[in-house]
């Protein structure tokens, strides 16, 4: 059961992030894109994974430490369920990037590779975002 929702969760994603980079301008891309309930899906996956495993994963998380954390993530539940987390919030992330560009008038030749480096290196990605925000204004 693991397996099927860790592969499930990036093919849940995977067409929002086809939308907002191959076809950006497609009137249906904004409208779907604009309902903050895409991530929903992933967000269920998530809840399977941790919901069961919710005894380990609070203390793990209210008091972090490195080795619980390591030993939270080092099961294929806790990685499965750490791959839902990273799914849900880069797509999040590239959904805030990709409406604000569009809002902003910035080319989506621009954002192509910048919503690129947000699905593989999210952090990277959003700061890309937020420098080239601010190089445009």
């Amino acid at each position: 059961m693991t397996e099927l929702l860790f592969g499930l969760t990036f093919a849940l994603a995977a067409p929002f992030w086809a939308l907002m980079i191959l076809l950006p301008r497609w009137s249906w891309t904004t409208r779907i894109i604009g309902s903050p309930l895409i991530v929903l899906p992933i967000l269920a996956i998530y809840a399977l994974l941790v919901i069961p495993a919710f005894a380990e994963v609070l203390p793990a998380v209210a008091n972090p430490t490195l080795a619980g954390v390591t030993a939270l993530l080092g099961t294929p539940a806790g990685a499965a369920a750490g791959w839902a987390h990273m799914i849900a919030f880069d797509l999040f992330v590239g959904r805030w990037a990709y409406l604000d560009s569009r809002e902003r008038g910035i080319s989506p030749f621009v954002m192509a590779p910048i919503l690129l480096l947000t699905i593989l290196l999210g952090p990277l990605g959003l700061a890309a975002y937020l420098g080239i925000r601010k190089l445009l204004g």
